[in-house]
């Protein structure tokens, strides 16, 4: 399993990102977050403490990361930032998507335990189509751009 912060780094080289919460925020607003990284040793919490709701409302995945140092490196600057958006994964959408299907499987497994039952198949296979659609749609656009098409 690739980490969030080699995924934020692959995506930064071949795909697009935005850096710090005021961005982030932006991007989760505007629909164009595909997936939030959000480092959890930030100080205040307040800072980055209403991305996760908005994520929730606006149905983008996140993770919460250790270190918000080296989400910065991941990043490519030599300074910490709070969070990190994905707005094209590029080369990473498909361990991308792995890692989401991953937290996904999570989520539900810790609702189960919570005694929350989870039968939302239908939705989730939904969303495996629209996830599955989005990666192929990625792969045709950097066909295109390899072809000098883009």
């Amino acid at each position: 399993m690739v980490s969030a912060y080699e995924i934020v780094e692959l995506a930064r080289k071949s795909g697009k990102i935005e850096k710090g919460t005021n961005e982030v925020t932006k991007a989760i607003e505007r629909g164009t977050a595909k997936f939030v990284v959000i480092g959890e040793d930030v100080e205040p919490k307040e800072i980055t403490q209403h991305l996760p709701l908005l994520c929730n409302e606006k149905g983008i995945p996140y993770i919460n990361v250790d270190s918000k140092k080296k989400l910065g490196v991941a990043a490519g600057i030599n300074v910490a930032t709070a969070s990190v958006v994905i707005l094209d994964a590029g080369e990473a959408a498909s361990q991308l998507s792995e890692l989401v299907i991953t937290l996904s499987n999570k989520e539900k497994k810790e609702k189960e335990s919570e005694g929350v039952k989870v039968t939302k198949v239908k939705e989730k296979s939904d969303w495996k189509l629209s996830l599955w659609k989005n990666i192929k749609k990625y792969n045709k656009i950097i066909s295109k751009n390899k072809m000098g098409m883009g």
